[in-house]
């Protein structure tokens, strides 16, 4: 039995150490300011506070999937030391990057028939894609074969559960996810919208809370509508934030008060791939919880 790695895209939100830690591998997505490109290497290159600051300064941000050519040369890096592949991407309700990554296995399957590449679209982002591959991450240790953790993602991706908030529209504004009038009106009444990623991964907004106090308190709610086992949910939560580390917080916290018997709780920076567009003041909590229909 061949030897694989767990491989994700950038955008699964993590760190660099912590995928180190875990043995998990990734590709890099690209972004922008003003022109000049940068690698979402997962803050090596950049630090968090400064990407964001430039934003605020009025720096154009863009950002880049990662391209059929990168995934080829981060794939044939595993081929050729004769693992196998089991590789994460980021849902393809946000990005087409995962159509790069089913080109790159199609083009690498001819030169090394006898290796095993699959690529399951996560249908999840940030860290809620991480939260995916760190649990294929937890199978692989487990001496779970390749087949048996694709078997899984696929099986129980929908049951990684996402919701969001936002205390700072403006960013979702210039990208056009929240029109002017209504981001206007949002930032002047202290609106901060809650969303979800539904069952088709896609990014959808689901209510508006009225200041940062009540959304907090309400997607600790979510938490406590749709964990598995309720109040006694025992797995992991995996949080993001946006230059917003002190709202992330004051959600564990809560989650500790309500949820004693759970078995982790990290916060991971929200990447520049996903910061790109949300800019500072986004907080993002995710678990496993029912499945995702609607």
């Amino acid at each position: 039995m061949a030897d694989y790695v767990v491989s994700c895209s950038s955008s699964a939100d993590l760190t660099d150490e912590y995928t180190k830690e875990r043995g998990i591998v990734y590709v890099s997505h690209t972004m922008s300011l003003n022109g000049t490109e940068y690698l979402d290497d997962m803050w090596q290159s950049m630090k968090p506070e400064e990407m964001y600051q430039r934003m605020i300064d009025g720096e154009e941000s863009k950002t880049s999937q990662v391209s059929v050519a990168a995934y080829v040369d981060h794939f044939t890096k595993y081929l050729e030391q004769g693992k196998d592949i089991l590789h994460l991407s980021l849902s393809s309700g946000i990005s087409g990057t995962v159509n790069a990554a089913m080109n790159a296995k199609s083009m690498l399957e001819e030169k090394y028939p006898d290796r095993k590449i699959y690529i399951v679209d996560s249908l999840a982002a940030s860290s809620g894609f991480g939260l995916l591959v760190d649990k294929i991450a937890d199978l692989k240790d487990e001496g779970k074969t390749i087949d048996e953790a694709y078997q899984f993602a696929e099986d129980h991706k929908l049951n990684l559960i996402h919701w969001f908030f936002s205390s700072d529209l403006t960013f979702y504004i210039k990208g056009g996810r929240v029109s002017k009038t209504a981001g206007f009106v949002g930032n002047l009444l202290n609106i901060c919208p809650l969303l979800n990623v539904d069952y088709m991964g896609r990014l959808i907004p689901r209510e508006k809370i009225r200041t940062k106090k009540k959304v907090i308190k309400r997607i600790v709610e979510k938490m406590e509508e749709l964990a598995d086992n309720g109040h006694d949910y025992d797995g992991k939560v995996f949080l993001s934030q946006s230059a917003c580390y002190d709202d992330a917080q004051a959600v564990v916290d809560l989650i500790k008060g309500k949820f004693p018997k759970v078995k982790e709780i990290r916060i991971f920076p929200i990447g520049a791939t996903i910061g790109a567009h949300t800019g500072p003041g986004t907080v993002a909590l995710f678990f496993w919880g029912k499945k995702r229909e609607d």
